[in-house]
C-alpha cells in the first residue's frame, strides 16, 4: 500500500486521539462515583429488605401485644367481678367463701404471668419499632447521600464528555484527511490490537509492541520508498518512519 509521508504521520496523530479517548472512557468508567453509588444502593436494598421485615414483625407483635392486653383484661374483670361479690357478701357459705377467695388468689396469679408475657411482649415490640426507625432513618441519609454522590459524578462525567467530545471532533478532523484505504487498515488493525493501529519507529524501536527491530528489518526500512506503507515485523501494526527512527 502507498500513502505520502505527511498521511502516514497523521496516523500517529490518530493514534494519540484514540489513546485519549479511550483513557477518558476508562476515566468514565473508572469514577469513584460509580463505586460509591452501587455501595450506597446494595446498602439501601438490604435496609429495604429489612424495613420490610421489620414492619412485618411489628404487626405481629402489635396484635400479639393486643391479645395479651386483652388476656390480661379479662382476668382482671374476673377478679373485680369475684371481688364485687365477696365485698357486697354475697357469699354467705364458707365453702364457697373459701371457693371464691382461692380463685381470686389463682387469678391474681394468673394476672401476674399474663403481665409478664405483656411486658415481654411490649419490650420485643419497642426493639423492633426502634431498629425499625433506625433503618428507615439510614435510608432517608443515605438517599440524600446518593444525590450527592450522583450530582458529583454527573459533573465529572459532564467534564470528561466535553473532553471527549473535543478529541472526537478532532479525530475527525485528522481522519477527514487520510484515503480511505489507509484509514481502513488502520481502523482494522486497531481492532485487533488492543486500540493501537499505528506506532513510531523511534531509534530502531516499534513504540506499538516496544520491541527493537533487527538489522535485516532496519536496512529494508532504510530501502523502502517514503510513501511505501509499512508494518511491525512483530505486532503487524503499521509503523510510521519519524525523524526520530534512527535510520
Amino acid at each position: 500500500m502507498k500513502a505520502s509521508p505527511e498521511a502516514q504521520l497523521r496516523l500517529l496523530d490518530l493514534a494519540d486521539l484514540d489513546a485519549e479517548l479511550s483513557r477518558l472512557d476508562h476515566r468514565r468508567r473508572g469514577l469513584p462515583e460509580h463505586a460509591e453509588l452501587s455501595r450506597l444502593e446494595q446498602r439501601d436494598r438490604e435496609l429495604r429488605d429489612e424495613v420490610s421485615s421489620l414492619q412485618a414483625r411489628e404487626g405481629d407483635l402489635k396484635r400479639e401485644q393486643a391479645k395479651s392486653e386483652a388476656d390480661v383484661e379479662q382476668v382482671r374483670s374476673r377478679i373485680t367481678r369475684d371481688r364485687t361479690r365477696l365485698d357486697a357478701g354475697q357469699v354467705s357459705s364458707p365453702k364457697e367463701l373459701e371457693n371464691l377467695q382461692s380463685e381470686i388468689e389463682s387469678l391474681l396469679r394468673r394476672q401476674s404471668d399474663l403481665e409478664d408475657v405483656e411486658l415481654e411482649v411490649m419490650e420485643r415490640l419497642e426493639a423492633a419499632q426502634t431498629r425499625l426507625s433506625a433503618a428507615e432513618a439510614e435510608r432517608t441519609s443515605i438517599a440524600t447521600e446518593a444525590q450527592v454522590v450522583t450530582a458529583r459524578r454527573d459533573e465529572a462525567l459532564g467534564e470528561l464528555d466535553e473532553q471527549a467530545g473535543k478529541a472526537s471532533d478532532r479525530r475527525a478532523a485528522v481522519a477527514s484527511e487520510e484515503p480511505a484505504e489507509l484509514l481502513d487498515l488502520y481502523e482494522r488493525l486497531r481492532g485487533q490490537h488492543g486500540g493501537v493501529g499505528a506506532a513510531a519507529l523511534r531509534r530502531g524501536q516499534c513504540q506499538g509492541c516496544h520491541l527493537s527491530l533487527n538489522t535485516v528489518d532496519l536496512n529494508a526500512i532504510r530501502a523502502a520508498d517514503a510513501d511505501e506503507v509499512l508494518r511491525c515485523e512483530e505486532c503487524r501494526r503499521i509503523l510510521v518512519r519519524t525523524a526520530e527512527s534512527g535510520l
